[in-house]
């Protein structure tokens, strides 16, 4: 029997010298594997069973740093902001965006002109959007506040303690808009045509075709959404550190990444860093699993 037989018989593998070929190839790869992501692990797990400040050598803690996550008020005042923000960032995003895909899904003059617009805040530097932001947020000097003081009211301080959570939100979904409404687009010119024309035979409105055709056929859509989404509201960090950093380093709404930032870099509290981000991997994991298991029952796939 030929090679080129035996390759059909048991597919396209790498022989001899290509695998050595590959393995060299691949090597990089797998070097940045190890050290990279596994070694960081294990490095970071290690850690948070310990006392260290970089500067001197590391002594044990035991569970001292695990401990301080569920007694210290700072700690614990991120965690829930950092659940607060989640549970209105997901939904909104997921919403927001197959909503902005469904209107754009349509042969309409300027189309793409107006998915490059909602595109654009995905491919801006989240530095220069916040910059921005602030000066629409601003209390004394922002746009918000004069476009309200123009019309009798009072400037607000969006910013502030009371009103921030809903302030960033609305920064961080619109952010976060032009990324789920490409993948919302993708699954919607996934769905077959013939679908709509015999809906539309039948009678069916706009809104019946909805939520009877296209709902249920972009739910794999919506769950790679979902999940997306639930990572960035737990990794969210580079808009609220911009907007809502204040003196001493310190935050008008942490969450634990900032939280986790703050303990490295301006305590040199590398421990109690790590247990934090030890423990906001567990969260985002139990979350994955919860999301899968609920994928079996109302993910769709045709």
């Amino acid at each position: 029997m030929s090679i080129a037989d035996q390759r059909e018989q048991v597919g396209l593998k790498p022989m001899g010298a290509e695998k050595v070929a590959l393995w060299l190839m691949l090597t990089p790869t797998i070097i940045g594997l190890l050290f990279g992501v596994l070694g960081s692990i294990v490095a970071t797990l290690v850690l948070s069973f310990t006392h260290w400040d970089l500067l001197t050598a590391p002594t044990w803690a035991g569970w001292v740093n695990y401990a301080a996550l569920f007694t210290d008020a700072k700690l614990l005042k991120s965690l829930v902001n950092t659940f607060s923000f989640s549970l209105l960032y997901v939904p909104s995003v997921v919403i927001v965006s197959l909503l902005a895909a469904v209107l754009l899904n349509r042969k309409l003059p300027g189309v793409s002109i107006f998915r490059t617009i909602f595109f654009l805040p995905a491919v801006t530097s989240a530095v220069a959007t916040a910059l921005v932001w602030n000066m629409i947020y601003g209390k004394d000097t922002g746009i918000l506040n004069y476009i309200i003081q123009q019309f009798g009211g009072q400037p607000v301080c969006w910013l502030c303690t009371d009103k921030v959570l809903f302030a960033l939100i609305i920064v961080n979904v619109w952010g976060a808009i032009g990324e789920g409404m490409i993948i919302f687009l993708a699954g919607l010119t996934a769905v077959p045509r013939d679908y709509y024309e015999a809906a539309m035979l039948d009678g069916a409105t706009d809104l019946q075709q909805f939520f009877r055709i296209t709902l249920p056929l972009v739910t794999p859509s919506i769950f790679f959404q979902t999940l997306m989404s639930t990572i960035n509201a737990f990794q969210a960090y580079d808009y609220i550190y911009m907007l809502t950093r204040r003196g001493q380093g310190d935050s008008s709404f942490p969450v634990m990444v900032y939280s986790i930032y703050r303990n490295a870099w301006t305590f040199f509290n590398y421990g109690g860093a790590s247990a934090q981000a030890v423990e906001l991997t567990l969260f985002v994991v139990i979350l994955m699993a919860f999301y899968f298991w609920l994928e079996k029952r109302y993910v769709f796939y045709e």
